[in-house]
């Protein structure tokens, strides 16, 4: 990797690591004096680097430096000596130094902590999903904003009440006991759930931004899965969830960047090995009796990744929409539904549940009244399609109406 793409992959890979071990060792409320070691390391890099050429070993090198800028923290800094310090000390046997722990385990192990500590029930929800991108997965607030459509200001401000909040609160970060997992599980998955949906389902037109969110998402899901304690069937679900989503991310668009509708998808660019993986994790989700919705979904999502338009496949994705619905209802996926209540028995059947909807604020609802309609009612389906161009909220949205339409108009005019 050439030097000017290395430190921007490692603040991306390393950072987050780095501020999860040393919280852990600080405790949540100096999560700033983290932050700052770290950003002087990689300012560090940035300069040695530039000056002497790029190390053997960048990431140890990283690792070495911020040891050592904490180490030196401790020691010059009055408060450390104070009141930190103390409280460090009583856990490092007499004469030995403070051990700053950058080992593979302590990082997994901090990151766990911190996952559970970022989902805390004080924290509101839109606030966790910001902070897991900001401590977690080392995006800063113009990418956060850059993924959320909103102003860098705005983020800011989110972040610094939720790090506040997080100090008032107390929140230590450690390894949650138990029912401290077992309370807080259900709002770490969904802050995984809602990171991965704004990297696949972004309005956003950085490409690269969306794939590193579903990235980051699968990332932490990850981590959730091999440790013992959290081996649970929700979170194998989820991550199984996310495997078959994302090996399609590829085929979603077309080389201009174009939005492709399922049945226009390319195969060939689905990523059989995420394939395989989701259904090794959705086998694993089977291992009880718990169905939660990230079963439900990730069961709709492995059905997609089988492209024949068979009866049988519509109908086993038309019965889990509505499990789904029993089980946990939402708008979008009822509006889901609706294109599986197409395939499987005819789109009349869909259009009058679609319209029972009245999604009237939505581009995708629009959209899939657009092609429910397209062959039945020509008309009325490019009257949908305008309607959805006027909510189109990027190029890619609008390129792929615009053309919608120009077919549609060909057709009539035939």
């Amino acid at each position: 990797m050439e030097g000017k793409e290395l430190l921007p992959h490692l603040f991306r890979t390393e950072y987050r690591k780095m501020v999860s071990v040393l919280c852990s060792l600080f405790g949540m409320e100096h999560i700033e004096l983290a932050e700052d070691i770290v950003s002087d390391t990689f300012l560090a890099a940035t300069e040695s680097w530039s000056a002497r050429g790029v190390p053997e070993n960048p990431a140890a090198w990283l690792y070495v430096v911020a040891r050592n800028k904490t180490k030196n923290w401790l020691k010059r800094d009055n408060f450390f000596h104070r009141q930190l310090l103390v409280d460090l000390r009583l856990n490092t046997p007499e004469g030995e130094e403070i051990e700053i722990d950058l080992s593979a385990r302590n990082i997994e192990d901090s990151q766990l902590a911190m996952i559970f500590a970022v989902c805390h029930p004080s924290i509101p929800a839109e606030s966790q999903v910001g902070l897991a991108l900001n401590l977690l997965c080392g995006f800063g607030a113009q990418e956060i904003a850059d993924a959320y459509l909103t102003s860098k200001t705005v983020i800011y401000k989110r972040l610094s009440r939720a790090k506040e909040k997080l100090k008032e609160a107390g929140i230590k970060i450690g390894q949650p006991t138990l029912p401290e997992m077992n309370e807080r599980l259900e709002a770490v998955l969904k802050t995984l759930y809602l990171l991965f949906s704004e990297g696949y389902y972004s309005t956003s037109h950085n490409t690269v931004l969306r794939k590193e969110l579903c990235v980051e998402a699968m990332r932490l899901n990850y981590l959730l899965a091999e440790q013992p304690q959290t081996d649970q069937p929700a979170v194998n679900a989820l991550l199984a969830l996310m495997c078959f989503h994302s090996s399609r991310f590829d085929a979603r668009t077309n080389d201009s960047g174009e939005l492709l509708l399922y049945e226009d998808q390319d195969e060939t660019r689905w990523d059989r090995e995420l394939i395989g993986r989701g259904e090794y994790y959705l086998h694993r989700s089977a291992a009880s009796l718990v169905l939660t919705r990230y079963h439900l979904e990730a069961a709709i999502a492995y059905w997609h990744t089988h492209k024949e338009d068979s009866r049988e496949k519509w109908e086993n994705i038309l019965g889990l929409y509505n499990q789904l619905l029993i089980l946990e209802y939402s708008p979008m996926a009822a509006l889901n539904r609706t294109f599986a209540l197409a395939k499987a028995r005819s789109k009349q059947e869909a259009i009058r549940e679609a319209e029972k909807l009245g999604l009237t604020d939505n581009y995708f609802y629009y959209l899939l009244l657009g092609n429910l309609y397209t062959h039945v009612d020509d008309r009325k389906a490019l009257r949908h399609y305008e309607t959805a161009l006027k909510q189109a909220n990027t190029p890619a949205n609008t390129s792929f109406m615009i053309k919608h339409m120009e077919q549609l108009k060909r057709h009539l005019n035939n």
